[in-house]
């Protein structure tokens, strides 16, 4: 029985809300850079490098999403940068650095869970058709 993670649409459809979680937050992040940070406690510096830096990766992710085969290689690699972003994430509030006020822990754990999220179903779509790829190749 074909469950939804191996749809040939599930990868590309998580690639897309991939891309457009990223976009949304890199535009918040590079358009209101300074009220963000006011309201966070995150650095101006910090919280721009990062929104130009989701900007770039949504294109990337983006394109992962249309482009046909799936780049079964790149997602995987994808899924290990976002749990490698949720890591940062953690690790960035753990480390007190930051004078961080509770909508910044808001905001910066809600990127973590995002791509924690976002990196599962990344993995689940790829095991569930890696018996199909396997199939195609033989």
């Amino acid at each position: 029985m074909a469950s939804i993670f191996s749809s040939p649409a599930f990868l590309p459809r998580v690639m897309a809300l991939d891309a457009a979680s990223c976009a949304l937050t890199g535009i918040v992040q590079v358009g209101f850079t300074e009220a963000l940070a006011g309201l966070t406690g995150l650095p101006s510096a910090l919280l721009l490098g990062t929104g130009v830096f989701l900007l770039a990766y949504a294109a990337a992710a983006g394109f992962m999403a249309w482009r046909r085969p799936v780049l079964r290689t790149l997602i995987g690699l994808v899924a290990v940068g976002n749990v490698g972003w949720a890591l940062g994430c953690v690790a960035l509030l753990a480390s007190g650095i930051f004078a961080v006020t509770g909508l910044g822990m808001a905001w910066v754990l809600a990127q973590a869970v995002t791509v924690v999220v976002l990196a599962e179903a990344q993995w689940m779509g790829l095991r569930a058709t890696r018996a199909s790829t396997r199939a195609a190749l033989a």
